[in-house]
């Protein structure tokens, strides 16, 4: 539930967010598995179980919740861990939904403790206790709520207490997408805008895409204005170059940042070991941003390395910048 204006960024996200399971790619075995427990749900006319969805930003936690609601045939409610901030807001959430409605919080791992304990109760019982006043004319105040299925999304499943997430019945973990599943999500998203782009064109920018659609239909949307501004509304693989190029993403995907943060470790630390916060510094970036955004890619292509000692440039780093890395 969400009453603030949509952007042009979400409206142009929720234009190519698939609402079947038929219709979302990649990421097969999760399908599998979720659509199997929607169809025994929904022959035993039950409440679909509390569903976890963990992974980077940008894989399709969001599309999947609304994906989910829409196959129970329910309604959804949207939240983020941040926004629910008080117990009367999560009463609130809680009492307006419907049996079998979906709850969905984003970043879930960011809810406040306090609030989380309130969770327990109203996953497992279905109730949650609310206490009035404080003080010796404290009282408590138990709530009932309809059967619900929570779907909470999360960027660091690490973050989340062992109580909040053993009451998950369903866990899923998203990975990132290889690049001929992305030039399948590429290709559909232009059906939809209308653009015409070449098989080429497609891959092109399905390699620059770090393994993650969102990123992927970003590309394709600034593609599509090249195309538009500079050629004949066709995006071809010499054309994705060059619109790719023009938003400093080179060949390997790597954009500005990425290449400043390796740049840092190497000639301003020596190749690393260096810390987060003396890294976060240096390159202007704050920590949370470099541990999340960035550096998951860096090391999932082995441009770097997380130690105990801190983080460390590997081999590949410094070919990617032509230099010959030091003897070990």
């Amino acid at each position: 539930m969400n009453d603030d204006i949509i952007t042009p960024d979400q409206e142009f996200e929720q234009k190519l967010r698939p609402s079947r399971f038929e219709d979302f790619t990649g990421q097969e075995k999760i399908i599998e598995r979720l659509e199997l427990f929607v169809k025994a749900a929904r022959q035993r006319e039950d409440v679909l179980d509390h569903v976890l969805l963990s992974g980077p930003p940008g894989l399709g936690k969001t599309t999947l919740s609304y994906i989910l609601a829409d196959a129970m045939d329910v309604n959804i409610k949207c939240t983020s861990g941040p926004v629910v901030d008080k117990p009367s807001d999560l009463a609130g959430l809680l009492t307006s939904l419907e049996r079998g409605d979906v709850l969905f919080i984003d970043e879930i791992h960011r809810m406040q403790r306090s609030v989380e304990e309130y969770l327990y109760s109203a996953m497992e019982d279905f109730v949650i206790d609310i206490v009035i006043d404080q003080g010796p004319n404290a009282r408590s105040v138990r709530l009932n709520v309809q059967p619900f299925t929570l779907i909470g999304a999360t960027t660091r499943a690490g973050m989340l207490s062992a109580p909040m997430r053993s009451r998950f019945g369903l866990v899923n973990r998203l990975d990132y997408y290889n690049a001929e599943t992305l030039c399948t999500i590429i290709k559909r998203s232009a059906r939809i805008l209308g653009v015409e782009i070449e098989e080429a064109g497609a891959m092109e920018i399905a390699s620059r895409s770090r393994g993650t659609p969102r990123i992927a239909n970003n590309l394709l949307r600034r593609a599509r204005d090249y195309a538009q501004v500079l050629a004949d509304n066709i995006i071809t693989a010499e054309l994705a170059d060059k619109a790719l190029n023009l938003l400093d993403i080179d060949g390997d995907g790597l954009e500005e940042m990425d290449k400043r943060i390796l740049s840092c470790i190497i000639e301003k630390f020596s190749g690393g070991p260096v810390g987060i916060n003396s890294m976060s510094v240096s390159v202007g970036e704050e920590s949370d941003t470099i541990e999340e955004v960035y550096e998951p890619y860096l090391i999932q292509e082995g441009y770097l390395q997380r130690t105990a000692q801190g983080r460390i440039a590997t081999d590949r780093a410094y070919a990617k910048f032509g230099l010959v890395p030091p003897e070990k």
